[in-house]
């Protein structure tokens, strides 16, 4: 486990693409490497987290993505964006959580829990009433945190890894309201 010190919380820039596109493709290889094929892995990081995939993201006024830092190295990240729900989320004023990564030295620190409300954050500055996510159903340690954050099951929706269709749980929350975040960019 990784010694959590000075942890700070602020949204991302262009200039961070390179670094995050180096975590985000490591962290998301660390959680899914095992249960895929590595050429389609391969393939879906390719296409997912080049350094130009997350520069184009950092500057989409539509994305917000929050980095988390301990003593200035980058130790997890979250994507809120405004993007179309699948059909499954009926609820008012709903804003994705795309992406949610901790890195695994980190997991159990309660990390997680922090970058969860400073995603709250962001989905109230787009508006937000309700965020949703996709979580693969093969992905118990994910799942099981996302149900005690509050997030229901309300279907589900396909994810490409690659060529391979995998199968994702759509899970949705109430936004918290202010107050009750204590994760701030700072």
């Amino acid at each position: 486990m990784i010694e959590l010190r000075n942890v700070t919380y602020c949204l991302g820039g262009v200039a961070d693409a390179a670094e995050l596109a180096e975590f985000a493709a490591r962290t998301f290889a660390d959680a899914f490497a095992a249960d895929n094929n590595p050429e389609d892995l391969e393939a879906h990081l390719s296409a997912n987290y080049g350094p130009g995939q997350q520069a184009a993201e950092l500057a989409d006024p539509s994305v917000r993505t929050i980095l988390a830092r301990s003593n200035g190295e980058l130790v997890a990240y979250a994507q809120v964006r405004r993007n179309a729900p699948p059909p499954c989320v009926t609820h008012a004023a709903p804003v994705e959580l795309h992406r949610f990564y901790v890195d695994s030295r980190a997991h159990g620190s309660g990390l997680a829990s922090e970058l969860m409300q400073a995603v709250d954050k962001a989905a109230r500055e787009f508006e937000g009433r309700h965020i949703w996510l996709g979580v693969w159903e093969r992905n118990p340690r994910a799942i099981a945190f996302y149900k005690k954050a509050g997030f229901i099951d309300v279907g589900n929706t396909i994810y490409m890894v690659g060529p391979d269709r995998q199968v994702d749980r759509v899970l949705v929350a109430s936004v918290r309201p202010p107050g009750s975040d204590t994760a701030s960019c700072r």
